[in-house]
């Protein structure tokens, strides 16, 4: 008899086991610490586009700033507000308008770098949107030491000034 009431005993077990196994679960409409049920996965529609995230200024001049402006589109189908644009260092200055940007429409996001240091650079900016999304944009670029004083005397503008017209 305890043969039998255990025999019972595993095939209930091996049941349930393999109903688990190829996906069934009971009818109840619970999640009993299985695997979230994909219907209740709702995806975050990604409404912001760029038109580039990149942007190499080349060889710059030390101590000028410069400036680049990046395009974004909402590409959904609600007015979407940029949460913050953060920079990863304070030499580069991000703008950007507080005011929402309409379904299709494009914004700017303008960056600036100040050029104080000698050398290359390479510097990013993290664009928040839909109060948990994130895009990053990147400036690169060489910075090149400028001449120290003024530019050299120039023996052809002293003679022009001696001469009389």
């Amino acid at each position: 008899m305890k043969n039998r009431i255990f025999t019972f005993f595993v095939l209930i077990l091996a049941s349930g086991v393999s109903a688990q196994q190829n996906g069934h679960s009971s009818n109840d409409g619970h999640n009993h610490g299985t695997a979230p049920a994909i219907a209740n996965v709702v995806p975050v529609e990604d409404k912001l586009t760029l038109k580039e995230t990149e942007h190499d200024f080349e060889k710059i001049p030390q101590g000028k700033p410069v400036y680049y402006s990046f395009t974004i589109t909402n590409n959904g189908k609600t007015p979407m507000k940029l949460d913050d644009v953060h920079a990863s260092c304070g030499c580069t200055t991000p703008e950007w308008s507080r005011e929402a940007i309409a379904a299709g429409a494009s914004a700017q996001i303008k960056v600036g770098y100040n050029a104080a240091a000698e050398g290359a650079f390479e510097k990013f900016i993290t664009i928040t949107y839909n109060s948990t999304q994130t895009k990053q944009i990147k400036i690169k670029g060489i910075v090149w030491k400028a001449p120290e004083g003024s530019a050299p005397a120039n023996a052809s503008v002293d003679y022009l000034k001696k001469q009389s017209f």
